[in-house]
């Protein structure tokens, strides 16, 4: 897509703290019903919302800025219209907060879905989770996408064109030369820039990763966090494929999905902006030293993976005329 196309991403949003007292102050105010459940944060909520467990079946999410807080009216428009399709339960809203003196956003009650997040060392069987996961896409996507959301601030232009983090993925790559392979990690970017997308919008979830998949006993047991959802290019949820995917899951993942060459090139890109976004924030910095490990890692599978196939591309012979 042409570089016109890319959006601007605006400054860096100015998040607002919310405590604990103060959750619990306006479940109390306005929805007295619940008054009386505890009030209790969630380790690791999510960096948009702020996250607290409201009793034992029920959630609270307060958008930690503006900017987040888009994506409120969104979701209570169309998670209710997306679960009855979809194979796998996601958070269905069962009360919308208001803008308070104390508190300058709406703000949303689900109810709470059980589960473990779905690191590699928790998933029992990778081929059969990312079959999973692909048949919850491929459902997503079929759905009706004419009324849906397009590309904003409120999922970060998810569904777009890549060039909207050109940018930012130039600047990363001007902090970590001479740490990464800069020439390779520049073809793959322009390799994922060129590729076109068919135009056709589809609904993508927007931030498919491991935070936002939950497991039990092993297999992939619900999606949630839909934040950045909307209808575009689908290709942002294929970033999975190398952040979380073994590679015999990654094939069967992009098989399950019958991605064209295309498609796995934009998400190979969503892919590598991510991670290299995460090197360039944490190579320098020991306290997070295992974040980066983790980063480092996905940055030589995205490797391993782009030079591997253009290996077997470029081996592919045209046969001998007669």
């Amino acid at each position: 897509m042409p570089a016109a196309d890319a959006f601007d991403l605006g400054p860096v949003p100015s998040r607002v703290l919310v405590t604990e007292e103060l959750a619990r102050r306006l479940v109390s105010a306005q929805f007295p019903r619940w008054a009386d459940l505890p009030v209790e944060p969630i380790p690791e909520g999510g960096w948009d919302n702020w996250t607290f467990h409201l009793g034992t079946e029920m959630v609270v999410r307060l958008p930690s800025a503006s900017e987040y807080a888009q994506a409120v009216e969104k979701e209570h428009r169309w998670l209710p219209a997306l679960a009855p399709r979809l194979p796998l339960p996601i958070p269905v809203p069962l009360a919308k907060g208001r803008p308070s003196a104390e508190y300058p956003h709406s703000w949303s009650i689900y109810e709470w879905l059980d589960g473990v997040t779905a690191r590699a060392d928790r998933i029992a069987n990778q081929v059969e989770f990312a079959r999973d996961l692909a048949d919850f896409l491929v459902a997503l996507q079929s759905i009706e996408a004419a009324e849906g959301p397009q590309p904003g601030i409120h999922n970060w232009f998810r569904g777009g064109t890549l060039r909207t983090y050109d940018e930012n993925t130039q600047r990363a790559l001007q902090e970590l030369a001479g740490y990464v392979d800069v020439e390779l990690t520049g073809e793959i970017w322009t390799n994922a820039l060129d590729a076109p997308w068919d135009g056709v919008d589809r609904w993508f979830h927007g931030d498919i990763a491991e935070g936002n998949l939950l497991l039990e006993e092993g297999r992939l047991a619900a999606v949630i966090d839909f934040g950045t959802c909307g209808v575009g290019d689908p290709a942002c949820d294929l970033a999975i494929a190398w952040t979380l995917l073994t590679a015999d899951a990654r094939q069967t993942f992009r098989d399950r999905l019958s991605l064209d060459e295309d498609s796995w090139a934009r998400g190979r890109g969503w892919a590598l902006w991510k991670t290299l976004a995460t090197c360039a924030h944490t190579y320098q910095d020991p306290e997070h030293a295992e974040e980066h490990a983790s980063a480092k890692r996905i940055l030589l599978e995205i490797f391993d993976e782009f030079t591997a196939r253009r290996f077997a591309t470029s081996s592919v012979k045209a046969p001998r005329a007669t």
